[in-house]
């Protein structure tokens, strides 16, 4: 079995431009879904650790989550 790091994962939601918002120029604001977590695995295994944490309310919202992980 390979030998864990330390990493830190964080799951963001970042919602489609409406129509209006096209049109004014604005952009929706982004939110934190999942907050920044510190975990031990491979590199393999954090960001399947990372995606089974994104809560069922984003299920069918996935094309518009980002699994943003760092290594220490």
């Amino acid at each position: 079995m390979a030998k864990g790091k330390l990493f830190e994962y964080a799951v963001i939601y970042h919602p489609k431009r409406k129509k209006d918002e096209v049109e004014a120029g604005t952009y929706p604001k982004s939110s934190l879904v999942v907050e920044p977590t510190v975990v031990i695995g491979t590199d393999g295994e954090v960001p399947m650790i990372a995606a089974r944490a994104i809560p069922e309310a984003y299920q069918d919202k996935l094309e518009d989550v980002e699994i943003v992980v760092r290594p220490f």
